[in-house]
């Protein structure tokens, strides 16, 4: 299991990545400021640090140049979206950036996506006996493939990266065809009818009453 060390002062914010990447496979350790970060790094290895700049205390700049030397990944985290400052970060030698807010979907393909570059994690995902390869679109069962068309592929993935969250008909339908489709409005639920069917998923993903769609989380 890889290990993350998020470091942000916003509780809230750092809880959120906690949920959002610990189903797949991520242990997390949370710091909430740059003191406490420099214990954790001292006490144990990381796979990867999701940085906070605007910190308590010592910055996620100043923190930087102490993580440097581990050698460990960094993603930095901030509000702040200054060409100047993106440019500071990865200068200092942060692998991404990434601006607040961002969807939980962005963050797991961010994170993921500097794992597979560092060679810390492969890039299938295991949901609910279902094999994913986000790499090439690809999804089996048993070792048998399964097809998908692309939009019932995209839905997949948006309903696989917010499992166990209630998802609105209007949130998924953005996300999978865009505010400016002009596609049925039962086009929806005729893609979850096939997701159903073609992964066997009968229970696993749950009509939500006057909201839309969830996928159960596994337990």
């Amino acid at each position: 299991m890889c290990s993350v060390l998020i470091v942000d002062d916003e509780k809230a914010i750092a809880d959120l990545i906690e949920m959002t990447l610990e189903p797949f496979g991520y242990r997390c350790v949370k710091a909430y400021n740059g003191e406490q970060a420099a214990d954790c790094i001292e006490a144990e290895s990381f796979d990867l640090i999701l940085l906070d700049v605007m910190l308590p205390g010592v910055d996620g700049f100043a923190l930087m140049e102490y993580i440097a030397p581990t050698g460990t990944p960094v993603i930095f985290l901030t509000a702040k979206t200054a060409v100047e400052d993106r440019v500071r970060g990865l200068q200092a030698g942060a692998y991404d950036y990434i601006s607040k807010p961002f969807a939980p979907e962005e963050l797991l393909a961010r994170v993921e996506g500097v794992m597979r570059h560092t060679g810390r994690k492969s890039r299938t995902l295991q949901v609910w006996g279902i094999e994913i390869c986000p790499d090439t679109r690809t999804v089996t069962k048993g070792g048998t493939p399964i097809h998908l068309t692309p939009r019932e592929y995209d839905l997949l993935m948006v309903l696989v990266y917010d499992r166990g969250v209630a998802l609105y008909r209007d949130v998924l339908w953005e996300r999978v065809w865009g505010l400016d489709s002009d596609a049925a409005p039962r086009t929806l639920d005729i893609h979850i009818c096939r997701l159903r069917k073609k992964l066997g998923w009968t229970t696993q993903i749950r009509a939500i009453p006057k909201i839309g769609y969830m996928l159960e989380a596994e337990p």
